[in-house]
């Protein structure tokens, strides 16, 4: 059975991003730059939706206009493989080694679990993260905490609508002295602790 890593980058008060702030909310620092270009998921294969997809095809894009940081990683992506999920976007995707599929994700990921396809990790798309987590597919849940609370300009909401989860670290780093990781093992719970797993 082939791995499934949900992996997000949020503000201390759990947005994936925020209104008028640069990307990693302009504290990414050179301990946290060098794990992303090292990591060993670079050879995973990236699955996310349409508008994860649209929103990175766009940097992409636009790569020349990048602060070098961004374009080393916005050219690492074009050489990744990706799989989008969309019922509305059409072959041929432009973005390079770009697979797009029109059914059910939560099948078809199940189904790249089970065929030994390789490892796969998320970008973004807070919705699919969500039905992959309650269907029991996800197998490492990694989240990169930053020093910031973003309540005023913060958007998307990244555990808006979870189910009840029990995390089990296996993981844990601090980024120059402030950027933290923290990866768990999660399971979706029944509710409150006490109530077991899910059926």
């Amino acid at each position: 059975m082939q791995e499934l890593l949900v992996d997000f980058i949020t503000s201390l008060d759990g947005y994936g991003a925020a209104e008028g702030w640069p990307g990693f909310w302009g504290l990414q620092g050179p301990e946290y730059l060098a794990w992303l270009g090292e990591q060993p998921e670079r050879e995973y294969t990236i699955l996310m939706g349409a508008k994860t997809y649209g929103l990175m095809s766009g940097f992409a894009a636009e790569a020349e206009s990048l602060e070098a940081d961004e374009a080393a990683a916005v050219d690492e992506l074009a050489r990744t493989p990706k799989v989008v999920f969309s019922s509305t976007l059409e072959p041929p995707l432009a973005w390079a080694n770009t697979q797009l599929v029109g059914g059910d994700a939560v099948e078809a990921v199940g189904a790249m679990k089970r065929d030994g396809g390789g490892p796969m990790r998320t970008l973004g798309s807070l919705t699919l993260c969500r039905s992959f987590l309650e269907a029991g597919l996800v197998d490492r849940f990694r989240v990169v905490v930053f020093p910031v609370i973003t309540g005023s300009t913060g958007r998307d909401r990244i555990y808006d609508g979870y189910p009840d989860v029990g995390l089990d670290m296996v993981v844990s780093r601090t980024f120059d002295g402030r950027i933290q990781l923290l990866e768990y093992v999660p399971t979706v719970l029944a509710g409150p602790p006490g109530a077991g797993p899910a059926t």
